[in-house]
Protein backbone atom coordinates (compact mmCIF):
# COMPACT_ATOMS: atom_id res chain seq x y z
CA UNK A 1 0.00 0.00 0.00
CA UNK A 2 1.11 3.42 -0.42
CA UNK A 3 2.93 5.40 1.87
CA UNK A 4 1.23 8.56 1.01
CA UNK A 5 -1.92 8.64 3.32
CA UNK A 6 -3.26 11.87 1.66
CA UNK A 7 -3.20 10.45 -1.78
CA UNK A 8 -5.51 6.98 -0.96
CA UNK A 9 -8.89 8.43 -1.79
CA UNK A 10 -7.68 10.17 -4.26
CA UNK A 11 -6.34 7.28 -6.15
CA UNK A 12 -9.09 5.12 -5.85
CA UNK A 13 -10.91 8.42 -7.65
CA UNK A 14 -8.57 8.35 -10.30
CA UNK A 15 -8.95 3.84 -10.78
CA UNK A 16 -12.22 5.09 -11.08
CA UNK A 17 -12.65 7.63 -13.20
CA UNK A 18 -13.90 9.93 -10.48
CA UNK A 19 -11.51 13.21 -10.68
CA UNK A 20 -12.29 15.97 -12.60
CA UNK A 21 -9.39 16.70 -15.45
CA UNK A 22 -7.68 18.99 -12.85
CA UNK A 23 -7.05 16.74 -9.96
CA UNK A 24 -6.77 13.50 -12.64
CA UNK A 25 -3.33 16.39 -13.99
CA UNK A 26 -2.17 16.63 -10.26
CA UNK A 27 -2.42 12.88 -9.14
CA UNK A 28 -0.88 11.34 -12.77
CA UNK A 29 1.97 13.44 -11.78
CA UNK A 30 2.61 13.19 -8.20
CA UNK A 31 2.30 8.98 -9.23
CA UNK A 32 4.52 9.26 -12.10
CA UNK A 33 7.60 10.28 -9.46
CA UNK A 34 6.21 8.34 -6.22
CA UNK A 35 7.26 4.42 -6.66
CA UNK A 36 4.68 3.54 -3.85
CA UNK A 37 1.55 5.28 -5.30
CA UNK A 38 2.43 3.90 -8.47
CA UNK A 39 2.38 0.64 -7.27
CA UNK A 40 -1.06 1.03 -5.42
CA UNK A 41 -2.36 2.04 -8.55
CA UNK A 42 -1.49 -1.01 -10.61
CA UNK A 43 -3.12 -2.73 -7.05
CA UNK A 44 -6.10 -0.96 -7.81
CA UNK A 45 -6.65 -1.71 -11.58
CA UNK A 46 -5.58 -4.82 -10.85
CA UNK A 47 -8.52 -5.48 -7.91
CA UNK A 48 -10.80 -3.46 -10.36
CA UNK A 49 -10.34 -5.66 -13.21
CA UNK A 50 -10.59 -9.15 -11.10
CA UNK A 51 -14.24 -7.97 -9.56
CA UNK A 52 -15.36 -7.63 -13.14
CA UNK A 53 -14.17 -11.06 -14.52
CA UNK A 54 -16.36 -14.05 -15.43
CA UNK A 55 -17.09 -15.78 -12.28
CA UNK A 56 -16.40 -13.56 -9.67
CA UNK A 57 -18.92 -10.59 -10.40
CA UNK A 58 -22.01 -11.72 -9.24
CA UNK A 59 -25.36 -9.64 -11.30
CA UNK A 60 -28.01 -8.26 -8.59
CA UNK A 61 -31.65 -9.89 -9.48
CA UNK A 62 -33.25 -7.10 -11.62
CA UNK A 63 -35.86 -6.48 -8.96
CA UNK A 64 -33.16 -5.40 -6.26
CA UNK A 65 -31.78 -2.95 -8.42
CA UNK A 66 -35.05 -1.36 -8.83
CA UNK A 67 -35.51 -1.14 -5.31
CA UNK A 68 -32.38 0.10 -4.53
CA UNK A 69 -32.65 3.02 -7.60
CA UNK A 70 -35.98 3.90 -6.43
CA UNK A 71 -34.51 4.67 -2.56
CA UNK A 72 -34.04 8.19 -1.75
CA UNK A 73 -31.33 6.87 0.62
CA UNK A 74 -29.83 5.33 -1.38
CA UNK A 75 -29.81 7.49 -4.68
CA UNK A 76 -26.62 8.26 -6.57
CA UNK A 77 -26.42 11.89 -5.59
CA UNK A 78 -27.06 10.71 -1.83
CA UNK A 79 -23.94 8.35 -1.76
CA UNK A 80 -21.75 11.18 -3.47
CA UNK A 81 -22.75 13.79 -0.90
CA UNK A 82 -22.59 11.27 2.39
CA UNK A 83 -19.33 9.29 0.98
CA UNK A 84 -16.89 11.65 -0.55
CA UNK A 85 -15.87 15.01 0.34
CA UNK A 86 -17.76 17.98 -1.35
CA UNK A 87 -14.71 19.29 -3.37
CA UNK A 88 -14.30 15.77 -4.79
CA UNK A 89 -17.88 16.00 -6.37
CA UNK A 90 -17.42 18.05 -8.68
CA UNK A 91 -15.11 15.27 -9.85
CA UNK A 92 -18.00 12.66 -10.49
CA UNK A 93 -20.01 14.99 -13.06
CA UNK A 94 -17.08 15.77 -15.37
CA UNK A 95 -15.44 12.00 -14.89
CA UNK A 96 -16.83 11.31 -18.48
CA UNK A 97 -15.58 14.62 -20.35
CA UNK A 98 -11.98 14.17 -18.03
CA UNK A 99 -11.35 10.77 -19.35
CA UNK A 100 -12.45 12.24 -23.07
CA UNK A 101 -10.03 14.83 -22.20
CA UNK A 102 -7.38 12.69 -22.07
CA UNK A 103 -7.18 10.78 -24.93
CA UNK A 104 -3.69 10.67 -26.76
CA UNK A 105 -3.90 13.07 -29.94
CA UNK A 106 -0.83 10.68 -31.21
CA UNK A 107 -0.29 9.20 -34.22
CA UNK A 108 -0.31 5.23 -34.36
CA UNK A 109 3.79 4.48 -33.89
CA UNK A 110 4.75 7.80 -32.91
CA UNK A 111 5.31 7.41 -29.60
CA UNK A 112 8.81 7.75 -28.29
CA UNK A 113 11.90 7.82 -26.14
CA UNK A 114 12.18 11.60 -26.92
CA UNK A 115 8.33 12.07 -26.16
CA UNK A 116 8.87 10.20 -22.51
CA UNK A 117 11.74 12.34 -21.51
CA UNK A 118 10.06 15.43 -22.58
CA UNK A 119 7.26 14.63 -19.86
CA UNK A 120 9.89 13.37 -17.43
CA UNK A 121 11.95 16.57 -17.41
CA UNK A 122 8.52 18.82 -16.83
CA UNK A 123 7.81 16.45 -13.81
CA UNK A 124 11.30 16.59 -12.88
CA UNK A 125 11.67 20.66 -12.79
CA UNK A 126 8.41 20.94 -10.56
CA UNK A 127 10.35 19.78 -7.82
CA UNK A 128 11.75 22.33 -5.45
CA UNK A 129 14.78 24.39 -7.01
CA UNK A 130 14.51 22.73 -10.34
CA UNK A 131 12.46 25.18 -12.40
CA UNK A 132 14.71 27.98 -13.21
CA UNK A 133 18.35 28.39 -13.48
CA UNK A 134 17.63 32.31 -14.12
CA UNK A 135 14.54 33.46 -12.55
CA UNK A 136 12.49 36.35 -13.81
CA UNK A 137 9.76 37.85 -15.61
CA UNK A 138 12.18 39.72 -17.93
CA UNK A 139 12.60 38.52 -21.73
CA UNK A 140 15.56 40.65 -22.16
CA UNK A 141 17.59 39.05 -18.85
CA UNK A 142 16.29 35.39 -20.00
CA UNK A 143 17.37 35.72 -23.77
CA UNK A 144 20.79 36.91 -23.10
CA UNK A 145 21.30 34.23 -20.41
CA UNK A 146 21.80 31.50 -22.98
CA UNK A 147 24.46 32.94 -24.88
CA UNK A 148 27.43 31.16 -24.51
CA UNK A 149 25.80 28.13 -22.42
CA UNK A 150 24.17 26.58 -25.83
CA UNK A 151 25.17 26.78 -29.45
CA UNK A 152 21.72 28.75 -30.78
CA UNK A 153 19.63 31.57 -29.50
CA UNK A 154 15.80 30.70 -28.91
CA UNK A 155 13.17 33.44 -29.13
CA UNK A 156 11.85 34.29 -25.93
CA UNK A 157 8.23 36.55 -26.28
CA UNK A 158 6.47 38.16 -23.44
CA UNK A 159 3.74 36.55 -23.15
CA UNK A 160 1.79 38.05 -20.22
CA UNK A 161 -0.94 40.05 -21.59
CA UNK A 162 -2.23 37.38 -23.30
CA UNK A 163 -2.14 34.97 -19.79
CA UNK A 164 1.50 33.26 -20.22
CA UNK A 165 3.92 35.44 -18.28
CA UNK A 166 7.21 34.45 -18.19
CA UNK A 167 9.11 32.84 -15.27
CA UNK A 168 12.79 32.17 -16.51
CA UNK A 169 14.97 29.73 -18.02
CA UNK A 170 17.28 26.68 -17.57
CA UNK A 171 18.92 24.37 -19.43
CA UNK A 172 17.92 20.82 -19.64
CA UNK A 173 18.83 17.69 -21.11
CA UNK A 174 16.64 15.69 -24.01
CA UNK A 175 17.83 12.93 -25.89
CA UNK A 176 21.24 13.25 -24.79
CA UNK A 177 21.69 16.26 -26.06
CA UNK A 178 21.34 20.10 -24.17
CA UNK A 179 18.13 22.25 -24.77
CA UNK A 180 17.24 25.50 -23.57
CA UNK A 181 14.39 25.26 -21.10
CA UNK A 182 12.14 28.54 -21.49
CA UNK A 183 9.28 28.42 -18.40
CA UNK A 184 6.31 30.44 -18.52
CA UNK A 185 2.80 30.39 -16.13
CA UNK A 186 -0.40 29.74 -16.70
CA UNK A 187 -2.36 30.67 -13.66
CA UNK A 188 -1.23 28.27 -11.27
CA UNK A 189 0.44 25.82 -13.45
CA UNK A 190 3.62 26.06 -15.45
CA UNK A 191 4.14 25.34 -19.03
CA UNK A 192 8.09 24.31 -20.00
CA UNK A 193 8.73 24.93 -23.56
CA UNK A 194 12.08 23.10 -24.48
CA UNK A 195 13.98 24.01 -27.54
CA UNK A 196 17.10 22.51 -29.34
CA UNK A 197 18.31 22.63 -32.77
CA UNK A 198 17.03 20.26 -35.58
CA UNK A 199 15.93 19.56 -38.80
CA UNK A 200 12.04 20.81 -39.69
CA UNK A 201 9.36 18.23 -38.57
CA UNK A 202 5.92 17.59 -38.66
CA UNK A 203 3.44 19.76 -35.58
CA UNK A 204 2.14 17.43 -33.17
CA UNK A 205 -0.05 17.04 -30.20
CA UNK A 206 -0.66 14.38 -27.74
CA UNK A 207 -1.76 13.62 -24.48
CA UNK A 208 1.25 11.91 -22.56
CA UNK A 209 0.86 10.37 -18.67
CA UNK A 210 -1.57 12.80 -18.05
CA UNK A 211 -0.22 15.50 -19.29
CA UNK A 212 -0.71 18.00 -22.62
CA UNK A 213 2.67 17.99 -25.49
CA UNK A 214 2.51 20.28 -28.26
CA UNK A 215 5.30 20.07 -30.90
CA UNK A 216 6.58 22.59 -33.61
CA UNK A 217 9.29 23.32 -35.68
CA UNK A 218 10.47 27.07 -37.12
CA UNK A 219 13.49 28.26 -38.57
CA UNK A 220 15.86 25.25 -38.09
CA UNK A 221 14.94 24.91 -34.02
CA UNK A 222 12.27 22.06 -32.13
CA UNK A 223 9.74 23.02 -29.85
CA UNK A 224 8.23 21.04 -27.30
CA UNK A 225 6.10 22.83 -25.03
CA UNK A 226 4.58 20.42 -21.55
CA UNK A 227 2.13 21.60 -19.15
CA UNK A 228 -0.85 19.87 -17.20
CA UNK A 229 -3.29 22.79 -18.70
CA UNK A 230 -5.69 21.72 -21.22
CA UNK A 231 -4.68 20.81 -24.52
CA UNK A 232 -6.62 23.71 -26.29
CA UNK A 233 -5.02 26.02 -23.97
CA UNK A 234 -1.65 24.69 -24.60
CA UNK A 235 -2.15 25.05 -28.42
CA UNK A 236 -3.01 28.52 -27.83
CA UNK A 237 -0.24 28.99 -26.18
CA UNK A 238 1.77 27.91 -28.83
CA UNK A 239 0.20 30.09 -31.59
CA UNK A 240 0.63 33.16 -29.54
CA UNK A 241 4.21 32.10 -29.05
CA UNK A 242 5.17 31.53 -32.82
CA UNK A 243 3.03 34.81 -33.56
CA UNK A 244 5.07 37.12 -31.17
CA UNK A 245 8.71 35.03 -32.29
CA UNK A 246 7.83 36.11 -35.54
Amino acid sequence: MSECADQQLLLGGLVDNELDAANVAMVEAHVARCDGCREEVERLHALRNLLRSDGVRNAAPRSLVQRVAASPELSPRAANENMLPRWLAPGLAGAVAASLAMVTLLPPGADSIVDQQIVSSHVRSLQPGHLTDVRTTNQHIVKPWFNGRIDFSPPVPELADQGFPLAGGRLDSIDGRTVAAIVYHRRLHTVNLFVWPTKNGSDRSFVKDGFAVTEWSRNGLRFAAVSDIPPAELRQFETLFVRRSG
